[in-house]
C-alpha cells in the first residue's frame, strides 16, 4: 500500500542508507552537500500529520523545511513552532495573487503582512508558491512586478533550483510527477524518469539510478497509516484530479481559442 507514514519511513531510510546528507532549503542554497535531500513539505491541510512527520524525521536525524499556507485548513500557531524547535526550516507557503483575485498591489501587501505574522513565530528566510490550481491566477507571477528578496527572503524553490542540475519529486495528486495531476507543480528539466510509486522510487534509490541531488515535494496530509483515514485521501485526492484535468483541458481550450 501506497503513501503510508511505514512507506514513507522506508523511503527515508533508503536514501539514509545510500549516503544521502538532508539538508533544510536555506541551507542548500547557502551550501550544497555532494550527496543531497532537501524535503520540502507543503503543508496545504491537517498540520498535525505535519506535526507526525516532523517528529518522525526528528527521530532519524533529518531536517526538512516546511510551508505553512495563511489559511485556517494550515495555519496553526503551536505547531509551527514545535516544528520549528525539531530544528526543521519554517517557510511561507504563498498564495497572494490568488486570493487577491490578480490585483497585484494587494498581493504584495498581503504578502508581506502574511510573512510578517509568521515571522513573528519563527524565522522565515525562504517561501514557496501554493499552486492553487482551480485559480485563474499563478501567485508566482507576483515576481514579474515585484522582488522577494526585497522582503530578506533568499530563495524561491521555482526561481532559485536549476532542475536541470537537481532531480524534482513531487507527490501533488497523490502520484509521483504526474503532469496530468498537478496544474502548477511542474518544472523544466532534463531528467527523464517515469515514477510508478514509492517502492519504485526505493529500488531506484537501493541501484543507484537517481541523480545525487533530489528535491522531493511531499504533502504530509496524503500520508497515513490509518486505513480510514487513508481511503478518505485516496477519494478526495481521485476527485480533485479529474477536476483539474477538466481545469487544465478547459484552459488550453481557452487558449487555442
Amino acid at each position: 500500500m501506497d503513501f503510508t507514514i511505514k512507506k514513507y519511513i522506508q523511503l527515508l531510510k533508503a536514501l539514509q542508507q545510500q549516503g544521502f546528507f538532508f539538508q533544510t532549503f536555506e541551507n542548500f542554497l547557502q551550501k550544497q552537500k555532494i550527496k543531497s535531500i532537501v524535503l520540502r513539505h507543503d503543508v496545504d491541510r491537517l498540520p498535525e500529520n505535519s506535526l507526525k512527520i516532523a517528529q518522525i524525521e526528528n527521530k532519524l536525524g533529518i531536517k526538512g523545511s516546511y510551508y505553512f499556507r495563511v489559511v485556517p485548513e494550515s495555519w496553526n500557531e503551536n505547531i509551527i513552532k514545535e516544528i520549528s524547535n525539531l530544528g526543521h526550516e519554517i517557510g511561507y507557503h504563498y498564495e497572494n495573487l490568488t486570493t487577491c483575485k490578480g490585483n497585484f498591489e494587494k498581493a504584495i501587501k498581503d504578502f508581506e503582512l502574511n510573512l510578517s505574522k509568521l515571522r513573528k513565530l519563527v524565522p522565515v528566510k525562504t517561501v514557496c508558491m501554493h499552486g492553487s490550481p482551480l485559480s485563474k491566477w499563478d501567485s508566482k507571477d507576483l515576481w514579474k512586478k515585484h522582488n522577494y528578496r526585497n522582503f530578506g527572503i533568499i530563495g524561491e524553490p521555482y526561481f532559485d533550483v536549476d532542475f536541470n542540475k537537481i532531480f524534482y519529486l513531487t507527490d501533488t495528486g497523490r502520484r509521483w510527477n504526474n503532469n496530468s495531476s498537478s496544474v502548477r507543480d511542474k518544472v523544466d528539466t532534463g531528467y527523464k524518469f517515469k515514477i510508478r510509486n514509492t517502492t519504485h522510487i526505493i529500488s531506484l534509490i537501493a541501484n543507484n539510478q537517481l541523480p545525487d541531488k533530489i528535491m522531493f515535494t511531499v504533502h504530509p496530509q496524503r500520508w497515513h497509516n490509518n486505513k480510514l483515514l487513508w481511503t478518505k485521501e485516496l477519494l478526495l485526492q481521485n476527485s480533485k484530479n479529474v477536476i483539474k484535468r477538466l481545469f487544465f483541458v478547459k484552459k488550453i481550450t481557452t487558449f487555442v481559442v
